[in-house]
């Protein structure tokens, strides 16, 4: 199962941590985790671009988010990826557990 932490500071969502591997299929041949590299390789860029000033660690098997400068864009590009990530599980459950708390 993948593990999204998803973390808020103060109220606001402002980082993340995706550890482990759906379970769905072998790697190399799993929709699931492929769907959720490319979602948090995009989140990871538009943060960047739209200036959150992310740091981020890419580890064996896990990527680390924290934005630095939020904003509601920032917000709303993290929200969204809670988001896409709910979609998934809905159409593939059991592969993905999604948390958010406060830090």
């Amino acid at each position: 199962m993948i593990l999204a932490k998803f973390q808020k500071t103060q109220g606001t969502l402002d980082g993340f941590e995706i550890t482990g591997h759906s379970g769905y299929a072998e790697r190399g041949s799993d929709v699931v985790c492929a769907a959720v590299s490319s979602a948090v390789q995009l989140t990871l860029n538009l943060l960047n671009d739209l200036g959150a000033e992310p740091e981020i660690f890419i580890g064996d098997n896990v990527i680390r988010c924290k934005a630095v400068r939020t904003s509601n864009v920032s917000t709303i590009i993290l929200n969204d990826l809670t988001e896409h990530f709910e979609s998934i599980v809905e159409e593939y459950p059991k592969t993905i557990k999604i948390t958010i708390s406060e830090v």
